[in-house]
């Protein structure tokens, strides 16, 4: 259904910190600036793109927005929580690890930011 998501970030290069680190954890390749200065992720067919706010005011989080990241093991989603705890990000929620009542592994951060992320895994049954 999404082609692209944009954040806004008011600090690019600590934006690109914690994106490197934490995409590269997931496999990602690093991200790169485009002329505008807007700094650019594609991975798996997605792509994820920061900027200054073009109002010139601060850039916010979202207050009840998550954008979730997709994992292939529990343990991606352990080295993508650690990589970004590692640069800049807050752990948030519970720690990682399977969610009592579901079949889903998941790991919260908040970005440099404050946009809060989740790596989620679907666990087999």
């Amino acid at each position: 259904m999404f082609s692209h998501v944009m954040l806004g970030s008011n600090d690019i290069e600590r934006t690109r910190k914690f994106y490197d680190a934490t995409l590269g954890a997931i496999g990602g390749k690093p991200g790169f600036l485009d002329p505008k200065g807007r700094l650019i992720y594609a991975h798996n067919g997605g792509l994820l793109l920061f900027t200054k706010p073009i109002d010139g005011k601060p850039a916010n989080a979202a207050n009840g927005g998550t954008l979730g990241f997709a994992m292939e093991t529990p343990e991606q989603a352990d080295a993508w929580h650690a990589a970004g705890v590692a640069n800049g990000g807050t752990a948030c929620e519970d720690p990682p690890g399977p969610r009592e009542g579901s079949n889903f592994y998941l790991a919260y951060l908040r970005d440099p930011d404050g946009h809060k992320l989740c790596a989620l895994h679907n666990l087999p049954g």
